[in-house]
């Protein structure tokens, strides 16, 4: 039953980095980038942060370069917690137990590799 947990698990994470990523990416792309200058790092990182999460939520739920995609979602969770949610706790209004979740998942990814029911399984890239 492992390669349906990974499966469940890619599906999972991609899924909502899509979801999170598209809105930034249409339409709300300028005021992400004040976002992430406001966190004191460059605006152009605003751009890596969208790739993150549209073009590696689509990557995670194919199972395509599954191990880059969760390292990049990895360290754009990173970001948000200690960037934006760590000062609210952990049970505060805007804490950071959702992106402690995503980054998690997109740990143990790293980690475990897409399994077999991915398009890294068939061109034999899944461990």
């Amino acid at each position: 039953m492992q390669p349906v947990g990974l499966l469940i698990l890619r599906l999972a994470l991609g899924a909502v980095m899509l979801a999170h990523g598209f809105p930034k990416a249409f339409g709300g792309l300028q005021h992400h980038v004040e976002i992430v200058r406001s966190l004191h790092l460059p605006g152009w990182m605003a751009y890596l942060s969208v790739a993150a999460e549209v073009i590696g939520g689509i990557l995670l739920i194919v199972g395509f370069f599954t191990r880059f995609s969760a390292f990049a979602v990895f360290i754009n969770m990173l970001v948000a917690i200690f960037g934006v949610h760590f000062k609210n706790g952990f049970l505060g209004q805007g804490n950071y137990q959702f992106p402690l979740t995503l980054a998690a998942i997109a740990f143990a990814l790293i980690f475990s590799g897409a399994g077999p029911i991915s398009i890294d399984g068939l061109r034999g890239k899944a461990r």
